[in-house]
């Protein structure tokens, strides 16, 4: 009977000692309490791959800012971009839509219908559908929930989401530096920027840094009030420049790690690059990541760190093929522009500063529509489901709570071909599977990510009461938005698109290798003034 005393008050003590424990690790996830409406920094940068980063595991790019952003708050494994090209995934970022439900299905700008065929000199079995050309200034947008809120907003960089009268301006943003209409850096990474909304300080300035700077101006400014800062990089989107110094070091590690003999392999419509081993682009994400730098710096130097959450993203994937054709995305599948992991899987971060999650990785899929709930829902504001439709908050994952929602579909559409190689199609995410419906063929795929996460093995014969369900629930939801879905070009000539095809093997492909091995050699010379950035800047 004392025997059963003792063992039952070592029961009693152990259970209340693993209570005791339980609770500090609970308590430990907090370290202080959330401040009244903190700051929100939200950077985002233009077709940066999910293995573009140290932390992801490159042995290539080094990205120590960023790197620190994911350390210091929470890891989303399975975060992506709502598009694999750049317009759709930021309307949804604004609105909390996925883009078939907000209409803006390519980026801004692409041809479609017959111009596609006679712009882009491809020859496709599909015409592309028509999609809204700019984001509906009717809908209540993140920055305009912000401003409700009491926020002072700012934006700086790429738009892409309308010309005048669909500004950062007109979308709830007080003030803009940079953003109008054009995707890409027109005058390129080195001032003079060509940019109506960004005015030239001296030539050969830095644009990723100049943007970073803008933006740590203003948050020192608005030190002492509320602010929402939306600094959207055009880096490292093409045209892919960097400066000497950057290139000799990239280009030297390089070696180092061993040049590859091949470079390329096709793909369905373009070569895709193999390797992480182009120098100027590894120059231009170092370069990106020195302005990172630069606003966490800021924030640090004006008592803003311990109250101003920080998100860093990207809009899509690497790009692997078409554009630049910079990096890879290994061991992802493709890259911007396509339907497979490589083209939609992100770096997704969330550091809330009094939260300790000290780099803690959730593999739960989250994607661009629940930046927009989770912000108001960190900074105390009302949601507002009614706009936010396909987003959901991802606060109690931050601060470690059970998550309640088990799994959500995550949609995409693209019924368009794009600059890279991807072909129409519409894909589900539930769970871990994942189902592609490609509308040239109607062929299907479906994938487990949990055990296939490179979309090796179509196991779609295998599990068709599954292929059923996700075809469905992916229809379904399509129509519901009334969805637009390409038409058969009548005029479809086979015997071209198999010359276009023979000409990208055969002649594409050498070129690629030629620049290739041009930019890894120890001569290489882009022109005479490594596009300005020798000038001195006082």
């Amino acid at each position: 009977m004392n025997e059963f005393k003792k063992l039952r008050k070592l029961f009693l003590y152990s259970t209340l000692l693993s209570l005791m424990i339980g609770c500090k690790i609970k308590q430990a996830q907090t370290t202080t309490e959330a401040p009244n409406k903190p700051n929100v920094l939200f950077i985002l940068v233009d077709d940066y791959g999910y293995k573009d980063t140290g932390v992801s595991g490159s042995n290539y790019y080094e990205t120590p800012n960023i790197d620190f952003i994911a350390n210091t708050g929470m890891q989303f494994s399975d975060g992506y971009a709502t598009c694999q090209v750049c317009s759709p995934s930021r309307g949804s970022i604004m609105s909390g839509q996925f883009p078939a439900r907000h209409g803006i299905t390519d980026w801004i700008g692409a041809p479609t219908g017959k111009d596609w065929k006679k712009k882009s000199g491809r020859e496709n079995i599909l015409l592309p559908p028509e999609y809204e050309h700019q984001l509906d200034t009717a809908i209540t947008t993140l920055p305009k929930a912000m401003k409700e809120a009491g926020y002072k907003t700012f934006f700086a960089g790429k738009w892409h989401l309308g010309d005048e009268g669909f500004s950062p301006e007109n979308h709830g943003f007080d003030i803009n530096k940079g953003g109008y209409h054009a995707g890409g850096p027109k005058g390129g990474y080195f001032s003079p920027y060509k940019n109506p909304k960004l005015e030239n300080h001296q030539d050969g300035e830095n644009l990723s840094m100049r943007l970073a700077q803008e933006t740590a101006d203003f948050m020192k400014a608005h030190k002492d009030t509320t602010f929402f800062a939306y600094l959207s990089f055009y880096a490292v989107h093409g045209p892919i420049q960097t400066t000497q110094e950057k290139w000799t070091k990239y280009r030297e590690k390089a070696v180092q790690l061993g040049v590859k003999d091949k470079g390329y392999e096709m793909g369905h419509f373009l070569p895709m690059r193999l390797n992480q081993d182009n120098p100027v682009y590894a120059g231009l994400v170092e370069q990106m990541d020195d302005a990172v730098g630069i606003v966490l710096q800021s924030l640090k130097d004006n008592d803003l760190d311990k109250n101003t959450i920080v998100i860093f993203t990207s809009d899509n994937g690497g790009v692997v093929a078409g554009d630049a054709f910079s990096t890879n995305n290994y061991p992802l599948r493709g890259g911007k522009g396509y339907q497979y992991e490589g083209g939609i899987r992100e770096p997704y971060f969330i550091k809330v500063p009094w939260v300790e999650n000290n780099g803690k990785v959730s593999d739960i899929p989250v994607t661009g529509t629940d930046f927009y709930p989770t912000i108001l829902d960190l900074v105390g504001a009302d949601l507002k489901p009614d706009t936010h439709t396909d987003g959901v908050s991802l606060k109690p994952i931050l601060m470690g709570e059970e998550w309640t929602l088990g799994d959500r579909p995550l949609v995409w559409h693209y019924p368009h071909y794009g600059n890279q190689g991807g072909e129409p199609s519409s894909v589900i995410r539930l769970g871990d599977w994942k189902y592609i419906h490609y509308y040239e063929s109607q062929k299907v795929e479906l994938f487990n990510l949990r055990t296939d996460i490179s979309e090796s093995e179509n196991v779609a014969d295998q599990h068709p009461e599954i292929v059923n369900n996700l075809h469905k629930k992916l229809f379904d939801y399509l129509q519901a938005v009334g969805a637009r879905f390409p038409t058969v070009d009548p005029d479809f000539k086979a015997s071209r698109a198999e010359k276009q095809l023979k000409h990208m093997k055969e002649v594409k492909m050498k070129n690629l290798e030629k620049e290739r091995m041009k930019m890894l050699s120890e001569d290489f010379k882009p022109n005479a003034d490594w596009w300005g950035s020798k000038v001195t800047l006082d």
